[in-house]
C-alpha cells in the first residue's frame, strides 16, 4: 500500500515484506516510516503487484528503488530493462549478489545520498529463452539447491548450507551439450553449469571471479566431476575468488549466442527455481539496464 504522505520526485522505495531475516527488514521497515517525509515508498506482496505498481507510478518517478532480496531486485528490473528508468537497491535479503557487486548497501541514508547525486550506469542482461537475468543463472548443483530450497517453509544462511551439504552429497554428474555459434560446441559430464553476467551467487561467494556486467559478454563455468573429499577446497576457492584456478573447472568467456542441451531441466535464473525443457538459447543484451551508481562502486564489485 503506498504512503500518500510523502513524496520524492526522483525515487519510489518498493519493499518485500516477506524479503530476509526478521531483525533487517523490522529496523528496514521502522526506518522507511520515520522518513517518511523525505522519500517515496509501498509495499509489494507478489510480482503481479510489484509491475503494477511500477505502471502506475513510471511518469512519477526516475528511480525505482528494489527493497528486498535477490528475487525482488530480479522482479523489479524485468519491468525496467530497455526504459530510461533505473534501478536502485536496498538490499535485505540473505544473498544480495547483485547488490553486492554493484556497491549497494543496506542503509537508507547511503542510498539516499546517490539519488541525490543521480548518476547511473548500463548493466547488461541475459536472455535465457524467454528468461531475463541480471547475476547468474545455471543448472547442476546450486540450482538443485534452489529447488530444495524453494520448498523450505524456514529459511536463512544456515539452511541454505545444509542444504547445499546435502545435495552435495547425493550429487550425481549431469550430461550437457553446449554450443557457442561460430566458434565450438562441446558435449561433457558436469557437476554445475554457471551463465554469469556477475561473479557472486551472493553471500560474497565468487564462483565467476572474471565476470563483470558491463563487458557485453557471458561467463560460462564448467566443473567437472572431482573427488567429494575436495569440497570444503571448493568452498574455499568460491570464497577466495579462485574457483577458475582449479583444474576441474573450465571458464569461457563470449558475446555469442550460446545453445545449451541436457537431460537435467532443473535450472535457477537469479536463485529462482524454473524448469527448463528442450535447448535453451542464451543471448546477452548489452547495457540493457540502467542502474543508479552508488559511490561504492567500482568496476572489481
Amino acid at each position: 500500500m503506498m504512503d500518500h504522505q510523502q513524496k520524492s520526485n526522483k525515487a519510489l522505495f518498493i519493499l518485500n515484506p516477506f524479503a530476509g531475516i526478521p531483525p533487517v527488514k523490522t529496523i528496514i521497515s521502522k526506518e522507511l516510516k520515520r522518513r517518511r517525509n523525505k522519500l517515496a515508498w509501498c509495499k509489494s506482496l507478489s510480482i503481479d503487484e510489484s509491475g503494477t505498481l511500477i505502471r502506475q507510478n513510471f511518469d512519477l518517478y526516475d528511480i525505482f528503488i528494489a527493497a528486498g532480496g535477490d528475487g525482488t531486485v530480479h522482479t523489479i528490473a524485468t519491468k525496467l530493462i530497455g526504459t530510461d528508468k533505473s534501478l536502485g537497491v536496498l538490499p535485505i535479503g540473505s544473498g544480495n549478489g547483485f547488490a553486492k557487486e554493484l556497491g549497494f548497501k543496506p542503509s537508507i541514508r547511503s542510498l539516499l545520498q546517490d539519488i541525490e547525486q543521480n548518476e547511473n550506469i548500463l548493466v547488461d542482461v541475459i536472455e535465457i529463452n524467454d528468461l531475463l537475468c541480471l547475476n547468474v543463472a545455471g543448472i547442476g548443483l546450486d540450482s538443485f539447491v534452489a529447488h530444495s530450497f524453494d520448498r523450505l517453509k524456514r529459511r536463512g544462511f544456515w539452511a541454505y548450507v545444509r542444504l547445499t551439504l546435502k545435495n552435495f552429497f547425493s550429487l550425481k554428474p549431469f550430461r550437457v551439450n553446449i554450443e557457442i555459434e561460430g566458434e565450438w560446441t562441446l558435449s561433457e559430464d558436469l557437476f554445475l553449469l554457471t551463465i554469469a553476467n556477475t561473479r557472486q551467487f551472493g553471500n560474497r561467494a565468487y564462483i565467476a571471479p572474471g565476470a563483470s556486467p558491463t563487458d557485453g559478454k557471458i561467463d560460462l563455468v564448467l566443473i567437472r566431476p572431482f573427488p567429494r573429499y575436495l569440497f570444503p577446497v571448493f568452498i574455499f576457492r568460491l570464497f577466495t575468488k579462485s574457483i577458475n584456478r582449479s583444474k576441474y573447472v573450465r571458464t569461457l568467456k563470449t558475446d555469442r549466442k550460446i545453445t545449451i542441451s541436457s537431460e537435467e531441466t532443473r535450472f535457477h535464473v537469479d536463485g529462482e527455481p524454473v524448469e527448463i525443457t528442450g535447448k535453451t538459447v542464451i543471448r546477452v543484451r548489452k547495457g540493457a539496464l540502467k542502474v543508479l551508481k552508488t559511490k561504492y562502486f567500482t568496476n572489481e564489485g
